[in-house]
């Protein structure tokens, strides 16, 4: 079984030189960050590599370059890779660079500009080369941001904190993956003043709706200045231990899969006075930890069911124990937003299980918010994102225009018994 595509292989290549070019460059930002292959950090290309003094403020365009073309983004006029700064949460390192992607409409602009679409991805890794502005998005997330296009919107993704950039990729840390957010609208904003509005809807899928979540609770104090109108979330990881709804199982099934636990290990989740990742990993499970360090999840997932890899073999004493020792990340307050919430959830989610998110729905309403929650029925973890974008361009025009509000917080019910997948719908 190949384990690394080409271009992983390639990457793996230059990872010794990575190590030296990161240390080189390592004066911009604070000692504090940890980097290295045991970061995830690998040499993509010269384009990722800051090696120059960083300006002192976060949502600074660094630079660009044109993104190779992609099938499935046609409502395009302009694509460009983007290296800006933001300021590093989770290890306190101060200003770091991270990279992502801008995409511009067709046209020209409306008077004041575009409205700005902040996209916040899934989980595709931890290693350098699973940032979506290195591969490309994948092909149902350029689906979703090709709509967003046809719309009238600009989209600016970043790839996070550490995927691209140095040092470790703070994975599922809403706090750190929001800064990236808002620092990738602010550096677009800044680069296009003319052709860009502050006009802003930050959307989010699994991973993406704590960092979309995230960067919406964060934004009046980190970000004052950004105009946010509407934060969509879909897949909704976030967890809310004061919430009124227990979440049981992520997992439906109580399935234990290990490489997501992995992720974990290597982005930051274990506190600093924690036994290293190797401490907490079998044998076996120590060849998944060093897979992940360069290798993105199609793999990860192959090696995973390859090898019969779930948490009681993964880990010492099993996943609960490692997972106990890991920092709450995922946790959120339950307060009111700035901004007007939709959330979607396929009922037919096999990835995070639809109660898990109701429950994250009612903590959001119990928060005072007002929030639309549609549910789909026979719609995946990954159907949603596509099938969400009707309603969710309903919602963000009411939002613009001023309407009144839907929301589902009167009338919210559990989702019920999972359900089984509908065929022939795109990407489920």
């Amino acid at each position: 079984m190949a384990m690394f595509p080409e271009k992983n292989v390639k990457v793996l290549k230059y990872a010794l030189c990575a190590v030296s070019v990161w240390v080189h460059g390592a004066s911009a930002w604070s000692n504090a960050l940890p980097v290295g292959p045991a970061a995830g950090d690998q040499s993509l290309s010269p384009f990722y590599i800051w090696d120059g003094s960083l300006p002192a403020n976060p949502g600074m365009m660094l630079r660009e370059e044109p993104l190779p073309a992609q099938p499935e983004i046609t409502a395009a006029s302009k694509a460009q890779r983007i290296l800006y700064t933001s300021r590093d949460k989770r290890w306190n390192a101060g200003i770091v660079p991270v990279s992502g992607a801008l995409w511009f409409p067709k046209g020209n602009p409306p008077a004041g500009g575009w409205p700005v679409l902040a996209w916040a991805h899934g989980t595709l890794g931890v290693a350098d080369s699973c940032a979506p502005s290195w591969t490309n998005p994948t092909a149902r997330d350029a689906h979703y941001i090709n709509q967003w296009l046809q719309q009238g919107f600009a989209v600016v993704a970043t790839d996070y904190q550490g995927l691209g950039g140095p040092g470790p990729h703070p994975y599922m840390n809403w706090e750190a993956e929001g800064r990236s957010v808002l620092d990738s609208v602010r550096a677009a904003l800044q680069a296009y003043p003319q052709q860009l509005a502050n006009n802003l809807v930050i959307s989010g899928q699994s991973q993406g709706s704590g960092a979309s979540l995230g960067a919406s609770l964060i934004a009046p104090d980190y970000a004052p200045e950004l105009k946010l109108r509407a934060t969509l979330a879909t897949g909704v990881v976030a967890t809310f231990p004061d919430g009124p709804v227990k979440p049981g199982n992520a997992r439906p099934g109580n399935r234990d899969p290990s490489r997501f636990t992995m992720l974990r290990l290597i982005g930051g989740s274990l506190s600093d006075g924690a036994p290293p990742a190797e401490k907490w990993v079998t044998e076996k499970g120590a060849k998944l930890l060093a897979l992940a360090k360069t290798a993105c999840m199609s793999e990860l997932g192959r090696y995973e069911r390859h090898e019969k890899l779930d948490g009681s073999a993964a880990f010492i004493g099993g996943s609960a124990q490692v997972t106990n020792a890991l920092l709450p990340v995922t946790d959120m307050p339950v307060k009111a937003f700035p901004a007007p919430l939709f959330a979607a959830t396929g009922l037919a989610d096999h990835t995070l299980s639809p109660h898990y998110q109701y429950a994250a729905v009612a903590a959001l309403c119990a928060g005072g918010n007002a929030v639309e929650w549609k549910t789909y029925p026979g719609i995946t973890h990954n159907g949603t994102v596509n099938v969400a974008f009707a309603d969710e361009l309903k919602f963000v025009r009411g939002v613009m225009e001023n309407a009144p509000q839907p929301n589902s917080c009167g009338s919210l019910q559990p989702p019920g018994k999972l359900q089984q997948p509908t065929k022939g719908v795109a990407f489920n």
